[in-house]
């Protein structure tokens, strides 16, 4: 449970890079009413423009992020990585990575899961929207991959957190998407008849398998719709919400 209403929450993980710039918003300290109450930063919601404006002013202004050093695209739960060159709004990718200092990365979620890179290595970092599709496309295996090839990356010196989305008590998925994951990602809930699939476990398992030392890895202990007094969650309120940004940067040391 998170104790205080903050804005946003820093995973451990990251915690002794004085440079590096993570975080995971909570629906806490925005403007929004019910059912986006208060702070959503989807742009793609129903909620009026302004109200959007104005939460994700206060998330970057906490930040100390400026918006126009933002990069964000409009997701398709599809596979594509982009290298943001600059910053700005762009279409159609799942994953962003960069080398560029002042250049923050973000992806929005509500359930999907978000998974932040930090290549201490050679300062690059990457975002990822990982929902069942792009988990199943190995999404995050494939961005470290794109690192390794764009940044000369090794991932023995990367840092990962996979963040807040489903867990998998409550992502009931049938045969046809449970099919698509490992036998040890998913269990059979006999009284439900319906296959319990678990995000979090999938994409820590793919950042492994990329190289990425276990110990080098987060995972948030918390749940969009366990605790979605704190988080926004799609499916415990009927697709109507809104949703949370994740984001990383390197704040250049000049």
């Amino acid at each position: 449970m998170i104790v205080s209403e903050s804005l946003y929450r820093i995973p451990p993980v990251f915690d002794s890079f004085p440079n590096l710039i993570a975080a995971e918003s909570t629906r806490h300290g925005g403007v929004s009413s019910a059912p986006f109450a208060s702070l959503n930063v989807g742009i793609n919601t129903t909620d009026t423009p302004e109200n959007v404006a104005e939460n994700r002013r206060r998330l970057f202004s906490s930040l100390q992020v400026d918006p126009q050093q933002v990069a964000s695209s409009y997701q398709v739960h599809d596979d594509r990585i982009l290298t943001v060159t600059q910053p700005g709004r762009f279409e159609g990718y799942d994953a962003l990575i960069t080398n560029q200092p002042n250049h923050f990365l973000t992806v929005t979620v509500a359930d999907c899961t978000p998974i932040l890179i930090y290549d201490a290595g050679q300062q690059a970092v990457a975002a990822i929207h990982a929902g069942w599709r792009g988990t199943v496309a190995r999404l995050v295996q494939k961005t470290v991959k794109a690192l390794q090839e764009q940044f000369g990356t090794q991932p023995a010196d990367c840092f990962a957190y996979v963040g807040t989305c489903i867990d998998q008590d409550s992502f009931e998925v049938g045969p046809e998407v449970a099919g698509q994951f490992d036998e040890v990602h998913k269990r059979f809930d006999a009284d439900r008849q319906k296959f319990l699939i678990d995000l979090k476990a999938a994409n820590a398992d793919q950042l492994m398998r990329a190289g990425i030392p276990a110990p080098q890895i987060g995972i948030s202990p918390y749940s969009t719709v366990l605790h979605h007094q704190d988080y926004f969650s799609f499916r415990a309120e009927n697709g109507n919400t809104g949703r949370m940004l994740a984001l990383i940067g390197l704040r250049s040391s000049h």
